[in-house]
C-alpha cells in the first residue's frame, strides 16, 4: 500500500498551483498580448498532468525490480545532457545572460538540471547504501578517500551548473543536499563541519569571480546593513556598512509590500494588486508572496503547511523502511525540497539574495514539477516497503 496522505498533499499543493497560476498571470497575459488568457495555466496544467501520472505509474512499480534502472537513467541522461547541451546549436539551446539552461523543442523546454538533482541523489544513495553498509569508525584522512570520489562527481557538476549554466542557487541546494546525506550516512562531526567550511569557501569563491553576483550581493547588504549591523555591538564591525546611492531591489520591496498588504486574511483570489505588473516573476519565484497578499497569512500558512507535511511524510517513510538505500533516498528527497522551500522563502522576504529557485509543486514551470514529481512517485514505490497494520498505518 502505497502513503496516500504523501500523495493527497501533493495533489493538494499541485491544485493550489493550478489555481494561483490563473490568478497571479493575468497581468502577464494582457500585457504581452498572449491570445489565450489560460496560456499560462494549460501550460502548467499539462505539466501537472505529467506529474500525476508519472507519480501514479511509478507507485505502481515495484522498487526492488524498477528503482535502480530509473534512477541510473536520471543520472547518467541527465548529467550528458548538461554537459552536451552546452555545445548544441541556438535552435535548441537558447543563451539567456550568458547562461543554457533549458533544452527547447518546438513548444517544450526542459531544464536538465532538475531531473539530475533526483539522479545525483540516487547515485549517492545506491553507492552509500553499498560502500558504507558495514560501517566502521575511519580516521579523518580515510573519511577524505573515501568521499572523494563524490565529490569529485559533484565538482564536476558545480563547474556544469554554476559556471556554465549560471545557477549558483541550485549548487547551494545540492550541496546542502550532499552534506547532509554524508552526515547522515555517518561521517564524522569533523569531517562534516570540514565539508560545510569547503562549501561556504565555495560558495563566496563563485561570487567573487563572477561581477553579477557581486552586484546582486551588495545591493542586498545595503539594504539589510542598517538592520544587521545595529544588533551587533562591536564598533569594529561597523567597516562593513557600504555606502551606495543603491535603490531597493524593486522585487524585494514589491515583494515585502505583497506580503504586507495580504495581512491576516487577504485580498482575495484575483484581488491581489503587486501581480499588475509590479512584481514580473509573481507565478514563478515569487509565487508565496502573491499568495501571501491574495489569501493573506492564513491562506499561507495552509500552503506552507501542506508543504512541511510532504516532507514530514518523506522522513517517516524514511525512518521506517529497512533498505539503506530507500533510507537514504527519502532523506534526499526530503532535504531537497526543504532547501528548496527555505532558500526561496529567504529570498522573497529579503532575508538573502534572490536564488531564483522554485517552490516545489508551486512555482510555474514545467521542468521542476514533472522532476518533483517523479521524486513522490519513487518515494512512494519505496513507501510499499515500509511495514503497515490492518488500517494500513505504518508501524
Amino acid at each position: 500500500m502505497i502513503d496516500k496522505p504523501l500523495l493527497g498533499a501533493v495533489i493538494a499543493l499541485l491544485t493550489v498551483s493550478l489555481i494561483m497560476d490563473y490568478s497571479l498571470t493575468v497581468f502577464t497575459v494582457r500585457f504581452f498580448d498572449y491570445t489565450n488568457e489560460f496560456h499560462f495555466v494549460i501550460r502548467q496544467a499539462v505539466a501537472v498532468f505529467i506529474g500525476v501520472a508519472a507519480i501514479i505509474v511509478l507507485s505502481k512499480l515495484d522498487p526492488d525490480k524498477w528503482f535502480k534502472p530509473i534512477g541510473w537513467t536520471l543520472f547518467i541522461a541527465f548529467f550528458l545532457v548538461m554537459i552536451v547541451m552546452q555545445g548544441l546549436p541556438a535552435s535548441l539551446v537558447k543563451e539567456v545572460g550568458g547562461a543554457k539552461r533549458w533544452i527547447h523543442v518546438g513548444p517544450i523546454s526542459i531544464a536538465p538540471v532538475e531531473f539530475f538533482k533526483i539522479g545525483f541523489i540516487f547515485f549517492l544513495s545506491w553507492s552509500f547504501s553499498r560502500k558504507f553498509r558495514h560501517h566502521r569508525k575511519m580516521r579523518f584522512v580515510e573519511e577524505v578517500k573515501a568521499f572523494l570520489p563524490y565529490l569529485s562527481i559533484f565538482a564536476l557538476a558545480v563547474v556544469i551548473i554554476a559556471i556554465f549554466q549560471k545557477d549558483l542557487g541550485q549548487v547551494m541546494v545540492l550541496a546542502g543536499t550532499l552534506v547532509v546525506l554524508f552526515l547522515f550516512v555517518g561521517s564524522s562531526f569533523r569531517f562534516f563541519f570540514s565539508l560545510v567550511s569547503l562549501a561556504v569557501a565555495g560558495v563566496v569563491g563563485l561570487i567573487l569571480i563572477a561581477p553579477h553576483r557581486l552586484a546582486r550581493i551588495k545591493v542586498w547588504w545595503i539594504t539589510v546593513q542598517d538592520t544587521v549591523l545595529s544588533l551587533l555591538p562591536f564598533e569594529s564591525l561597523q567597516r562593513l556598512r557600504v555606502d551606495g546611492a543603491t535603490k531597493e531591489p524593486w522585487q524585494i520591496s514589491h515583494s515585502l509590500n505583497a506580503i504586507h498588504n495580504g495581512g491576516l486574511w487577504g485580498q482575495g483570489l484575483g484581488n491581489g494588486r503587486f501581480k499588475l505588473g509590479y512584481l514580473s516573476e509573481v507565478h514563478t519565484d515569487f509565487v508565496l508572496a502573491g499568495i501571501s497578499e491574495e489569501l493573506g497569512f492564513l491562506g499561507l500558512g495552509v500552503v506552507v503547511g501542506l508543504l512541511l507535511f510532504v516532507i514530514f511524510r518523506i522522513f517517516k517513510i524514511a525512518a521506517k523502511v529497512e533498505n539503506p538505500m530507500y533510507y537514504l533516498f527519502c532523506v534526499g528527497v526530503g532535504t531537497l525540497l526543504a532547501f528548496s522551500s527555505i532558500l526561496n522563502a529567504y529570498g522573497i522576504s529579503g532575508m538573502t539574495p534572490i536564488k531564483g529557485i522554485a517552490v516545489p509543486f508551486l512555482s510555474y514551470g514545467g521542468s521542476h514539477i514533472i522532476a518533483a514529481s517523479v521524486a513522490v512517485g519513487m518515494i512512494l514505490m519505496i513507501s510499499k516497503k515500509v511495514p503497515r497494520d490492518i488500517h494500513g498505518k505504518m508501524l
